[in-house]
């Protein structure tokens, strides 16, 4: 093992066709991280959780003991109660979160400077240049795998494969512990029997709309007409099948890269609580129209979506998906955030308070994945042209001089869409 650490990709292309990528994703990382502290917890079931005293506190993570008696995260602490009487809950400590993140990352740096994080306990590493030193991709993730365990004493799960959607399928694959190797020879019989709900990005809602259209499985995705798949989800109908059916190219980015602004969010009080569709589409609206403004401002781009939630009881959810394409625009921004509420929130239970955050963030002119179909780029052109007009009448009049027509007249003390940070 190097133990100086990585010092740089070897001065040579590589073709996306010769790419070893890694997923690495850490098994219960909040619950194994709070067990290394608590060891007495080790042997039952346990839980980490938003408010242990609250019966309406938020499941955060679980060990395997937890899991098995059906505990699932983001379920009330009642409901997993009731499943599991006997179930041990500890408070979440962040900060620690954040510190075996950094020593997790710093033991993929040894490998590999294309260290990319997906959350703070998933990463993608493209190993290709580093296969003549450390071994071929499943030995270099065995070896991550082991040096995790006996520095850290925590475990993680190893996608490895030729892009970046395939490798993260293989870390889902099996767990805990272990590695999976998805080639082009076996992807089919792996990951194409697999049910289409474990799709990345493919959500409850999207599952369902997928499943009443007769398409079960990742495979029968892969072999869909892709223009059927855009005429039922839009575009993620096409990146679902382009996913799918291994076409994924996107790149690994080198560790820190991006640093200065890592993310643009704006999130609101509401004079009342949001009930209906019509509540949350109005607050939706008016916050991805502001957050857009600011990273069209700063000359940014998105490829990730993340919404945080807040009931009356101050229990929170935070959801987040990435993008096919980079964007700054409110339209789309809000249509991934329609996209994750309708995901992860129970139709007419009362929202106090929403965040929207566009997270991921490239320069606006970074390299963009062009759509299969002329008419996803002729909208976004249209889309982009009208927000940037708008920005105009702004510079010029004022930040209250236009806005969308859904906000106007509303009860939530949403008064200036664009002016709030």
């Amino acid at each position: 093992m190097c133990s100086q650490g990585f010092r740089g990709t070897p001065n040579r292309t590589i073709n996306a066709s010769d790419r070893t990528i890694l997923h690495c994703d850490m098994n219960g990382f909040y619950a194994s991280v709070e067990l290394l502290d608590r060891p007495d917890l080790r042997d039952v079931p346990m839980a980490v959780c938003g408010d242990p005293e609250s019966r309406h506190g938020i499941i955060l993570a679980k060990n395997e003991l937890a899991k098995k008696a059906g505990v699932v995260t983001a379920e009330t602490i009642w409901q997993a109660k009731k499943k599991c009487p006997d179930l041990q809950l500890v408070r979440p400590h962040r900060e620690k979160y954040t510190y075996y993140s950094r020593l997790i990352n710093q033991i993929y740096l040894r490998f590999t400077d294309l260290v990319e994080p997906f959350s703070i306990d998933e990463s993608w590493l493209d190993v290709t240049a580093s296969r003549s030193l450390f071994g071929s991709g499943v030995e270099i993730a065995d070896t991550i795998r082991a040096a995790v365990r006996e520095e850290l004493g925590l475990t993680l799960s190893a996608g490895v494969s030729y892009n970046k959607i395939f490798a993260k399928l293989g870390s889902d694959y099996k767990k805990p512990d272990a590695t999976t190797e998805i080639t082009r020879s076996n992807y089919r019989d792996i990951l194409w029997p697999l049910p289409a709900s474990d799709m990345i990005f493919v959500g409850k809602a999207t599952a369902e709309k997928l499943l009443k259209s007769g398409i079960k499985t990742i495979g029968e995705i892969a072999v869909c007409d892709p223009k059927r798949l855009t005429a039922l989800l839009g575009k993620q109908g096409q990146m679902l099948w382009t996913y799918a059916n291994g076409y994924d190219t996107s790149p690994v980015a080198r560790y820190g890269e991006g640093d200065g602004m890592k993310s643009v969010g704006n999130g609101m009080t509401f004079r009342r609580n949001l009930i209906s569709e019509e509540d949350i589409r109005t607050a939706v609206t008016s916050l991805a129209d502001s957050v857009a403004g600011r990273l069209r401002k700063h000359h940014r781009k998105a490829f990730g979506v993340k919404v945080d939630i807040k009931d009356p009881t101050f229990s929170t959810i935070s959801r987040q998906k990435q993008l096919f394409i980079p964007t700054n625009l409110a339209a789309e921004l809000s249509q991934a955030a329609m996209e994750l509420i309708h995901e992860s929130w129970r139709r007419g239970a009362p929202i106090r308070l929403l965040t929207i955050t566009a997270i991921n963030l490239c320069d606006e002119e970074a390299e963009e994945q062009l759509s299969l179909f002329a008419s996803d780029n002729e909208s976004h052109a249209r889309g982009e042209k009208i927000e940037r007009t708008m920005d105009s009448i702004r510079d010029r009049f004022g930040s209250s001089a236009i806005t969308f027509g859904g906000v106007l007249g509303n009860d939530l003390g949403i008064d200036d869409p664009s002016s709030s940070d």
